[in-house]
């Protein structure tokens, strides 16, 4: 049987999940995503006259049950005898603000889409990923989850929770050789970092061994490897994608 390994990623409509999406079409996976709306890259590359077939692209809110399990059935449903191999936990926002003035509903939103979603998309995979007794999952964190950062308490309390879920799934999951690990990048030149002025992009780069910020290609580059058959032994690991600042 000819099968292709199908991926999920989750906040693909741009920045880091679709330059995640882009490479891994690139390497022949199948690649499904999910998003409010449609984007101007999901629309390029159902077009794409080589990608276009081996992507798929469902409306949902990450963060709503209902929506997220429709998702991942239409997904699989779409991949066929391929199945699922892999989740791929990137859908994430992130807003700043001292916690004593931050409003509850912009916390409980983070909370919602970053941590909660990542579980429902976690369960939903599982689900199909034992019942062939083997893939990956992999959650995008953070190294604020781990490090904190002023003004981005509920940020580094939802990439510190998918941290944790990493360790625990990755015991629930290991005897059906299911892997999973985090992948905490530090800052990444993305449409979030976009907001950083000069100075703290400067007090960035000063204080990081490498001396410059993480490109998504870095971030793709562990993504693919904790994807291989190489990375077969690597589970229940936080791996930092951070040029060092965290030394």
């Amino acid at each position: 049987m000819n099968t292709t390994r199908h991926v999920i990623v989750t906040g693909g409509s741009r920045g880091l999940g679709a330059a995640m999406i882009e490479g891994l079409l690139a390497d022949g996976y199948r690649v499904s995503t999910c998003s409010r709306s449609k984007s101007e890259n999901i629309e390029r590359l159902l077009a794409h006259p080589e990608y276009g077939r081996r992507f798929f692209w469902g409306p949902c809110q990450v963060g709503e049950a209902e929506q997220v399990d429709a998702f991942v059935r239409s997904a699989v449903a779409w991949a066929g005898e391929d199945g699922l191999y892999g989740l791929v936990n990137n859908a994430g926002i992130a807003q700043a603000g001292i916690l004593a003035s931050f409003p509850n509903v912009e916390s409980e939103k983070i909370l919602k889409i970053n941590l909660l979603g990542a579980i429902q998309m976690a369960r939903a995979a599982a689900d199909h990923l034992l019942k062939q007794r083997g893939g990956r999952i992999i959650n995008i964190s953070s190294i604020i989850g781990s490090r904190g950062y002023n003004g981005l308490a509920a940020y580094s309390a939802s990439k510190a929770g998918m941290d944790g879920l990493t360790r625990a799934l990755a015991r629930e999951l290991g005897r059906r050789q299911i892997t999973v690990n985090s992948v905490a990048p530090g800052y990444v030149k993305t449409e979030m970092s976009s907001t950083l002025n000069t100075g703290q992009i400067a007090q960035i780069l000063h204080r990081t061994p490498l001396g410059r910020l993480a490109s998504e290609q870095d971030v793709l580059a562990v993504v693919r490897f904790l994807l291989s058959d190489g990375a077969a032994m690597v589970t229940g690991q936080t791996i930092l994608v951070d040029g060092g600042v965290s030394c």
